[in-house]
């Protein structure tokens, strides 16, 4: 007898504390919710652009043209003096353009980018990409920026030859189990990327004198890019 009442005082516990994680989910799923809806139907104000090819920079730099007033992030892109010449060459603005450098993978794109568009209050974002990375991406930028209220538009930039990333189902199961858990601690521990950099800030004539290679989808061989 008192094992079953022991059982039942158990079970009774139980149920109160799954009753009351689904109310606290509630209590944070349901404004989620209506906030990512109301962001769906705001204007794109931000790119998002993770490198891995020089074509997602040409794509971003002719479609930012339609968006003079959003914001472009691209992260751990193609060298900086390369990007600055693909806007300048397309009369991009470049204002509204920066440049962060701490990401080396897909995890990182999200972990560094999150903080700083948080910051600049995006609320609707266009994620650029290659199609063979596009899965993987857009769950991780559900998972990050969606826990944050920002609704993400996947866009898709061609890319020939050798794709800028591989897929594989381990690596994006193992990224989509850390982004989780990161998502749940990040409001507590935000990173911070001490490399971001302005594109209109770019020294290209220090860079001319250094000696810079861009990849040649970019379509910049008859710009130098070497010292006399």
């Amino acid at each position: 007898m008192r094992w079953f009442e022991r059982r039942s005082r158990r079970w009774r516990w139980c149920c109160g504390a799954l009753a009351l994680m689904a109310l606290l989910l509630s209590v944070w799923l349901l404004p989620l919710a209506a906030r990512l809806q109301a962001n769906a139907r705001a204007p794109v104000d931000t790119f998002l652009v993770l490198g891995g090819s020089i074509r997602r920079e040409l794509y971003v730099a002719e479609q930012a043209k339609a968006y003079p007033e959003a914001r472009v992030l691209i992260s751990n892109g193609s060298p900086d003096p390369c990007v600055w010449l693909i806007f300048q060459r397309d009369r991009t603005p470049m204002d509204n353009v920066w440049l962060e450098h701490c990401a080396h993978n897909t995890f990182d794109n999200f972990y560094f980018c999150t903080p700083i568009l948080t910051t600049w209050q995006s609320r609707h974002i266009r994620l650029i990409t290659s199609e063979t990375h596009l899965p993987r991406a857009l769950w991780l930028a559900q998972i990050h920026l969606g826990a944050r209220g920002i609704w993400v538009e996947p866009d898709i930039a061609s890319e020939s030859g050798i794709p800028g990333n591989w897929e594989t189902w381990w690596k994006t199961a193992l990224d989509v189990t850390r982004s989780l858990v990161w998502a749940a601690v990040a409001p507590l521990f935000p990173p911070q990327c001490d490399d971001v950099i302005a594109l209109a800030d770019v020294d290209i004539q220090a860079w001319r004198q250094q000696g810079f290679k861009c990849e040649h989808q970019a379509g910049l061989e008859d710009v130098r890019h070497h010292p006399d």
